[in-house]
């Protein structure tokens, strides 16, 4: 088994420390970030030890559709491209398959949870539009914070399943939109 580390050298990505004092990134952070709203500074530190940090400038693809992954980011700072692949449509000439924006998310959105979770391949590609500072997770060590620090470890779990939640009913509202106008 490769340590987060390695998975993020195998990603391309290069890592500068942890996320001890994930609290210094301010206040803000810890108020709009659906992942840490209710977690207090200390409880944000000991997630933040938990953590590696990766830096990446413009263009630099952070999650790759389609790879494997065991590991989620917390962008801390910078804003990045969701993108996902489209086959062109049966009736176009050129067959190539395009990209097509899901989101532009900024600092405080988490991005690669379900991957981590269930091991399948990304869903979508993630790329850095401007300098990004991100704290990744991994899934052992979730199983270490839940071993460590079971509270911190079960408000974790919490949000990624609350985050997760509301990105299936806001996914569900579209798809009802859609059918809608046919």
């Amino acid at each position: 088994m490769k340590t987060l580390e390695e998975q993020l050298n195998v990603a391309g990505l290069q890592v500068s420390g942890c996320c001890e004092r994930l609290s210094s990134y301010g206040v803000d952070l810890l108020q709009t970030s659906p992942l840490l709203q209710d977690l207090s500074p200390a409880e944000a530190d000991v997630l933040g030890a938990s953590m590696l940090l990766v830096r990446a400038e413009p263009g630099k693809v952070l999650i790759r559709e389609g790879d494997a992954g065991e590991w989620m980011m917390l962008l801390l700072k910078g804003t990045v491209d969701v993108t996902k692949r489209v086959e062109a449509p049966a009736s176009a000439e050129d067959k190539t398959p395009m990209n097509s924006r899901v989101a532009v998310i900024q600092r405080g959105a988490a991005i690669g949870e379900m991957s981590m979770l269930d091991s399948e391949p990304r869903y979508a590609s993630c790329t850095a539009i401007e300098a990004v500072e991100a704290g990744v997770l991994g899934r052992h060590e979730i199983a270490l914070l839940i071993r460590d620090h079971p509270a911190v470890g079960a408000k974790l779990l919490v949000k990624i399943t609350q985050m997760m939640a509301q990105r299936l009913r806001n996914t569900s509202n579209q798809l009802i939109k859609l059918l809608q106008k046919n």
